[in-house]
């Protein structure tokens, strides 16, 4: 329900963002019976409705499809011509509820808040003392806690002219009514690589600037070069080595300057330079906490020496991933309401999954082997074809690697990065395996079905001699 609709300022429980983190918290408490206000500046939902994963995904779907369709004989004869733009957009409007008026709308989201009793402030709430939340003129009170739970927003490096030039970032991108005939895409991270493929999906000419850090620099060496030569495949015009140095628009175009003085020209720049976190708004000096980056917390997500704050998703730094933000949400409900999940707690940090949504699709969890290596860790590295097998041939596409990063001294998993056609949906077995320390040998009697893609497991196994 909304503020209006109620007189009453103390709550039980006050969360300050209102995106899946927040919502999962908000839930949780509800569901146990406690009051709870939660406090929304933009969308309930948050960025991953509306400007990243939900949207993003809509983009990259139809030009992946139409990529696989034409390696698979039989098929490949029936596809012909591209995606149909406008059938693109409209599909993503549906997702991301733009209404008639052009605008986002956060109207279905609301029910789901009512349902609970769950109170929305609208407006954007700051600390202003022990368990005080201030939103527009009103003061809340939290009994017991106080989440925060506001996300990050892209950062726009300082380049020279950048910041005048009327940059996209990935909520233009995700959110754009037109396709332009060109864009300069400036970062080599996943928003940079995963819109790069998109708009080339949808007809535009895109220059990828990865700068001299490389395409995907995070993952391991051979998920940069396997997109990267994707990419090219379908026309995307990769410059690496030489950063940004400079950014100047000029009526309708965009000019980007690199490092060794080459100019790129294009009808838009977007810039996808990594996220800042959105703190230094919350009013977290006022209850110690100096701070206006990420907000260190402990296990069950508790600012230290606070025991009634809880920082969550994004804003602490630890997993900048929407499954994360949920999953740390049921780690601080939990403690709020006097329980505790957290005891063996494993699964955010260098444990969270994640997933690359372009054409390899890019599945990893845990260590790469090098972060492994820089742990402090004796691994042993194993290098498989994804499609190496039997079901790997229903898949019309003979590349892909699935590499296992094995702790030798526990004989356990300490990260698995999976490249190729759909395998975001294998990510699952090998997150089980890291977070849950399985050893290998007892792996080894967890029999993947015939003919499937998962037999990747397989060669794991017979490569250690398990």
């Amino acid at each position: 329900m909304n503020a209006t609709d109620v007189q009453e300022t103390e709550f039980d429980a006050v969360v300050i963002g209102a995106g899946p983190g927040g919502e999962v918290a908000a839930g949780k408490l509800a569901d146990a019976g406690l009051s709870v206000a939660i406090v929304e500046a933009d969308k309930v939902g948050g960025e991953c409705s509306y400007y990243a994963c939900i949207p993003s995904k809509a983009l990259l779907r139809p030009g992946e499809l139409l990529i696989e369709a034409r390696r698979i004989p039989g098929a490949a004869e029936a596809v012909t011509g591209t995606v149909d733009v406008d059938a693109v957009l409209r599909r993503r409007d549906d997702l991301v509820a733009r209404g008639e008026d052009g605008a986002l709308h956060d109207d279905g989201q609301l029910p789901w808040l009512e349902e609970r009793g769950i109170v929305l402030f609208r407006g954007r709430g700051r600390l202003v003392g022990e368990r005080r939340v201030a939103v527009g003129g009103t003061e809340l009170r939290a009994r017991r806690a106080v989440v925060l739970a506001g996300g990050t927003r892209a950062a726009l490096p300082p380049i020279d002219g950048l910041a005048d030039a009327r940059p996209w970032t990935n909520r233009e991108a995700t959110t754009a009514r037109e396709v332009p005939e060109s864009l300069i895409v400036v970062g080599g991270g996943v928003v940079g690589a995963e819109m790069s493929q998109a708009y080339r999906s949808l007809g535009a000419a895109v220059t990828l600037v990865t700068g001299d850090r490389g395409l995907l620099p995070r993952e391991e060496d051979f998920v940069g070069e396997q997109v990267g030569a994707a990419l090219e495949e379908q026309g995307v015009d990769i410059r690496r080595g030489p950063r940004a140095s400079a950014v100047r628009r000029g009526g309708d175009r965009v000019t980007v300057t690199l490092g060794d003085g080459t100019q790129l020209h294009a009808d838009e720049v977007l810039v996808a330079a990594g996220r800042t976190p959105q703190s230094a708004e919350l009013g977290l000096a006022e209850v110690g906490v100096g701070t206006d980056g990420f907000v260190e917390v402990d296990e069950r997500m508790r600012v230290p020496a606070l025991d009634w704050l809880y920082v969550i998703g994004d804003l602490n730094g630890r997993a900048l991933f929407t499954h994360m933000a949920k999953y740390q949400a049921a780690i601080a409900a939990a403690d709020i309401l006097g329980s505790d999940i957290s005891v063996d707690h494993l699964g955010d940090g260098g444990g969270a999954p994640r997933v690359i949504f372009t054409e390899p699709q890019v599945a990893s969890v845990g260590h790469t082997a090098r972060s492994a290596r820089d742990a402090g860790l004796e691994v042993r590295t194993v290098d498989v074809p994804t499609d190496g097998n039997a079901g790997g041939a229903f898949t019309g596409a003979d590349r892909g690697t699935a590499r296992f990063v094995v702790d030798e001294g526990r004989g356990v998993l300490v990260g698995v990065t999976i490249t190729g056609t759909g395998v975001a949906e294998m990510l699952q077995a090998a997150t089980i395996a890291v977070v849950g320390e399985v050893p290998v040998r007892r792996l080894r009697h967890a029999v993947p079905a015939f003919p499937t893609r998962s037999e990747i497991w397989l060669q794991l196994f017979d490569a250690l001699g398990v």
